[in-house]
């Protein structure tokens, strides 16, 4: 199993509550862009050496204009999804 199909098994329905569409494997990491947030919408999941995750939240316009919302490395699996929440505001579980 790769590390993107990992990463997407581990989010499992957090994908489905959060709207997440155009999912695309980079190797060693998954990103996709997602509905619902003012915040943000499109997060890159890449998996560090030492079996953590950096998470990167970013906004992307409509004219094609990037910002990075937030950042963090050395997340948990376990913790991917309560940073998810803290960060857009949206739920990842009913």
């Amino acid at each position: 199993m790769n590390i993107a199909r990992t990463i997407q098994s581990q989010l499992g329905s957090a994908l489905v509550m959060m709207g997440a569409h155009n999912l695309i494997d980079h190797g060693d990491a998954l990103s996709f862009k997602f509905k619902g947030s003012r915040k943000a919408n499109h997060l890159k999941i890449t998996l560090a050496g030492d079996d953590t995750y950096t998470m990167n939240f970013l906004k992307l316009g409509r004219n094609f204009s990037i910002r990075e919302v937030a950042s963090f490395s050395g997340v948990y699996a376990s913790n991917v999804k309560s940073v998810i929440e803290s960060t857009t505001g949206l739920y990842t579980s009913l």
